[in-house]
């Protein structure tokens, strides 16, 4: 699709410095532009690109001022990264607008199926799931038994939701996301073998979460792993049975959570974070890359880093004396050398 730069301004509500009927067809960063191209430029370590690219279009802040000739149409907005932003939203949602049924896909009769939907090929619909308006899933999807999806969430290719769980409504779950599989739960036995414990909970995901691709997210023991309103996870975590992630939490890629801990609201936790079971961890709590929690964190706002993690300045002061530990004890010994003589 080719749109113009009269139209863009128009969604925009920018105002064009250029041609205003010059097309463009696709997207690109401004270091990479090519003619029919439509980029941004928001930070001024970039300012230097936007004499030599070769974007058809760019869009600029309000108060960009050329300090030489540029060959590019502008389009100034008041907030040129928020404007990108809401064209790639727009573009995305173009992109992925699928819509029916295929007839290589599978669904029990006893399902129900909203309005406007988009089943792809080869996936699974189990029996007495319900899947709410404007939901898409994609090719090889498995939606089990009694599973529940709200209106407008999104479900990628082979992801793999088990029975009884929950999804709400403009939730996007990302390629090879597992949810519900069994908690790791075994029980210890006398001949030093491990006996299951059935893992007979659920996983109830509120509105607008987003899920990263190969996340899993198990099933509880008993009751339900719940993922409130707004959590954002990367790709490759690990959720444990019977966690609990506050509001609008946002964790980075191959942190692990284990089992019974509850995270708070507005959390941020870094990648390769691993947190202890049975913890609680308080609102607003940052956690650096790599930590490991062991223990609750019961101040809300903390900001936390190491292995075991602690208050970042001191974490901090401890490294520098860690990387100068074998001169401290060079000093040491040189000391106890002289108070021996």
């Amino acid at each position: 699709m080719k749109f113009s730069a009269k139209q863009i301004a128009e969604v925009l509500n920018g105002k064009i410095e250029g041609n205003p009927d010059i097309t463009v067809n696709s997207l690109s960063k401004i270091e990479e532009g090519k003619i029919g191209t439509l980029s941004f430029l928001a930070n001024p370590k970039y300012n230097q690109y936007i004499y030599k690219t070769n974007a058809s279009i760019v869009i600029v802040n309000s108060d960009f001022i050329p300090e030489k000739e540029i060959t590019t149409t502008l389009i100034k907005v008041e907030n040129a990264y928020s404007a990108f932003a809401s064209l790639l939203e727009m573009y995305n949602e173009v992109k992925l607008n699928k819509s029916g049924v295929s007839d290589q896909a599978f669904i029990s009769a006893s399902a129900q199926t909203g309005k406007d939907i988009y089943i792809g090929e080869f996936a699974y619909i189990g029996e007495n799931a319900q899947i709410g308006d404007n939901v898409k899933i994609y090719p090889q999807a498995f939606i089990g038994d009694n599973v529940k999806i709200g209106d407008n969430s999104t479900v990628f290719a082979s992801v793999k939701i088990y029975s009884d769980c929950i999804i709400g409504k403009d939730c996007t779950i990302h390629a090879g996301v597992v949810i519900g599989g069994d908690g790791f739960g075994f029980a210890p036995q006398n001949d030093k073998n491990y006996k299951k414990v059935a893992q007979i909970g659920n996983v109830i995901i509120e509105d607008f979460v987003e899920i990263g691709a190969n996340t899993t997210i198990d099933r509880a023991t008993l009751g339900s792993t719940i993922l409130r309103r707004g959590v954002k996870l990367d790709n490759l975590i690990q959720v444990a049975h019977n966690v609990e992630i506050g509001e609008n939490t946002v964790i980075a890629a191959l942190t692990g959570i284990s089992g019974s801990s509850k995270i708070g609201k507005n959390c941020m936790i870094a990648g390769q974070v691993g947190i202890s079971g049975h913890i609680e961890i308080a609102d607003e709590v940052k956690i650096g890359a790599q930590s490991g929690v062991s223990s609750s964190v019961k101040k809300k706002g903390a900001v936390i880093l190491g292995s075991p993690a602690f208050d970042i300045s001191k974490s901090r002061k401890s490294i520098i004396h860690y990387r100068n530990f074998d001169r401290i004890i060079k000093r040491l010994e040189y000391l106890e050398e002289k108070f021996k003589k």
